[in-house]
């Protein structure tokens, strides 16, 4: 549950000029639906970024239009479905939220994404709920019950470079090696950082970025 102002640090510490087009997953019912919305607003040569959810968003995006994009750089996301007990989970809890004012994420939830010198950061885990509530309840909902099945049906093609953090408990490290090799790439891991990279460690992951664009000539 996270808004566009999340790439904002990252995109003040990128260290040179590009054309950022940072995007919110709210436009759609389905994963497919989202990918061919953002894909409207994207110029005809793209490259991808896509961090957790939004890695399931750039996969799709680069499915649909493979011819359009440059190179794809997936951050803290994964392959994987969700499992049954994690469909229920996250159905029971929009199901909770849908019978209450929706006040973005709990504080619980917030301090399981950081790394754990981050866990009582006010000022952060306040900024990510915030963006929860602007996204409001209907957006939860819908996100918290997409589909995550059979997004990637071809062989991806385009220069990938998959980044993953040392301490994050939501996805682990086979999740990221699972991508890396459906990919041909190797994945990267920033340490000292929990799920949320572009929050946590903006600074290091535009750095990574940088270098890899730069290696790619892109």
């Amino acid at each position: 549950m996270l808004d566009e102002t999340l790439w904002d640090d990252f995109i003040a510490a990128f260290p040179d000029s590009r054309r950022f087009i940072p995007v919110s997953l709210n436009g759609g019912t389905t994963i497919q639906d989202i990918a061919a919305n953002i894909a409207q607003k994207l110029p005809e040569r793209f490259v991808l970024a896509g961090f957790s959810l939004g890695g399931y968003v750039a996969r799709a995006i680069y499915e649909a239009f493979p011819e359009r994009t440059a190179a794809m750089i997936l951050i803290a996301t994964s392959l994987r479905e969700d499992s049954p007990e994690q469909k229920k989970t996250r159905i029971a809890t929009a199901v909770t939220h849908s019978s209450r004012a929706f006040s973005g994420l709990s504080t619980m939830a917030i301090r399981k994404s950081l790394h754990a010198d981050l866990a009582d950061n006010t000022p952060l885990i306040d900024k990510i709920r915030d963006m929860g509530k602007r996204l409001g309840a209907h957006a939860f909902r819908v996100q918290s019950g997409l589909n995550r099945e059979r997004i990637t049906l071809k062989p991806v093609s385009c220069p990938t470079y998959v980044i993953a953090a040392e301490h994050d408990r939501l996805r682990s490290k086979e999740e990221a090696e699972e991508l890396a090799k459906l990919t041909g790439t190797c994945a990267v891991y920033i340490d000292g950082c929990g799920h949320l990279i572009p929050l946590e460690k903006p600074y290091e992951l535009a750095q990574l970025m940088y270098v890899w664009l730069n290696k790619k000539d892109l």
